[in-house]
């Protein structure tokens, strides 16, 4: 893997083949954080659709484990995410770098 781990980010920056094989290991629960009308548009297979602001509301309601993927439109609003779950002790964090937009450029499926 290629992933990149600054010190300054409490989480893995995975380009779209590496989340791919995450999902596929059954390893990692993957959040997308986007609003309803876009995950609407199309979504990853078996995401959990959690808004950001409503995750930022209450996010230990919605996160119970560690080896998290966030997902967004481009991978701004998932590195928030990230930052909130380490906020809250999670370690295992992963954030998809151009996100959905780069899933579907990548000719990955996507679900409607």
């Amino acid at each position: 893997m290629v992933s990149t781990q600054s010190s300054a980010e409490p989480f893995v920056r995975v380009n779209v083949a590496e989340a791919q094989k995450l999902i596929e290991s059954g390893d990692v629960q993957v959040i997308d954080v986007r609003e309803p009308n876009e995950y609407a548009e199309g979504h990853i297979p078996g995401v959990t659709l959690v808004p950001l602001n409503t995750l930022l509301a209450r996010p230990r309601e919605f996160l119970k484990r560690d080896n998290l993927l966030f997902v967004c439109a481009m991978g701004q609003r998932s590195a928030v995410a990230c930052e909130m779950a380490a906020a809250v002790g999670f370690e295992k964090l992963y954030n998809l770098e151009g996100g959905t937009v780069a899933w579907i450029k990548a000719g990955l499926p996507i679900e409607r």
